[in-house]
């Protein structure tokens, strides 16, 4: 598909069929030559963005092939079900960081965001990249959505190139989200793995098939200053949960210890190089610039860019 979309814009080039045309351009005079090196300059425009953001490049998850041979979804909490989190979590760590995820999960969504700067007038728009679901574990046909904990995500997020979105980028995914589902509250048992799974099979339910980026499914565990002034140590913040109408059920919330983790719990990656007015941004510039900080966080302080990892 890169190949013939290059090949495309190649031909369509005025004036010439393909590069093999190049060589005629001299003997047809000055703007002959001018037609070809504009062309030329819009080729290399087209596979520098390929190469940047093409089909072989960050919109996949840097995951090996996943193992026929690997368990499934239903097979992973009929493993872990009676298993606390300090138990489940290394097995769902090594199975994800393994390849053992369905192969949708693979391929990352773009998002895009704007804002006009009130003293100068100038648009900036950003693209950035996310998983269309929370992450899971198993194959196409058999996967199970995983709570985790923000030490196991932040593992999971490092050895991807990713990161944790912010408040303000869980509000935007929901308005870019083509698969919006009504929020469904459990109340026994919330931290129980077989909940979780329980949970999963719910929205499994309700989504029906439905295929695109999905949200409204789960509260997202989140970067945010708060985890730092909270005044008690060990805090994970959460947010999101959206109803249909908008509205997110959890507000951005630092109340739980960071080893806490329910069934209400997702975990949304997002590759960390950002394009920005065209130009390539690791998350962690972004968040530090005064005014580019806007596109991607909306709290006064945004200098929080990961959770540790023990």
């Amino acid at each position: 598909m890169c190949f013939l979309f290059l090949v495309t814009n190649i031909c369509a080039c005025p004036g010439f069929i393909g590069v093999a045309h190049c060589s005629i351009a001299f003997l047809l005079g000055k703007q002959a030559i001018f037609n070809y090196l504009t062309c030329m300059l819009r080729v290399t425009k087209i596979m520098l963005f390929s190469l940047l953001f093409g089909c072989k490049s960050v919109q996949r998850l840097a995951l090996p092939a996943r193992l026929d041979t690997a368990i499934t979804g239903r097979q992973l909490y009929q493993q872990i079900g009676a298993m606390n989190q300090e138990q489940r979590e290394p097995i769902i760590v090594r199975e994800i960081l393994n390849g053992n995820v369905p192969g949708f999960m693979k391929r990352f969504v773009p998002v895009h965001v704007k804002f006009t700067d009130s003293v100068t007038g100038k648009i900036y728009t950003a693209t950035y990249f996310v998983l269309p679901d929370y992450l899971m574990v198993g194959s196409d046909d058999d996967f199970a959505r995983v709570p985790l904990t923000p030490m196991a995500a932040q593992k999971i997020a490092d050895s991807l190139h990713c990161f944790l979105p912010t408040r303000k980028m869980v509000d935007d995914i929901y308005a870019a989200a083509k698969v919006k589902l009504e929020p469904v509250p459990l109340f026994a048992y919330r931290d129980s793995a077989l909940t979780f799974y329980h949970h999963h099979l719910i929205i499994e339910g309700q989504r029906q098939g439905k295929k695109g980026l999905i949200a409204g499914i789960k509260k997202d565990v989140v970067l945010s200053s708060k985890v730092k002034t909270d005044g008690r140590p060990n805090r994970v913040a959460i947010y999101g949960w959206h109803q249909t109408g908008g509205a997110p059920i959890q507000p951005l919330y630092t109340g739980h210890v960071n080893w806490y983790v329910d069934y209400s719990h997702g975990i949304r990656l997002v590759y960390q190089t950002i394009l920005v007015n065209g130009k390539k941004y690791n998350y962690t510039e972004i968040l530090q610039h005064p005014l580019l900080k806007q596109l991607l966080c909306d709290e006064a302080d945004c200098s929080f860019w990961r959770y540790g990892v023990e």
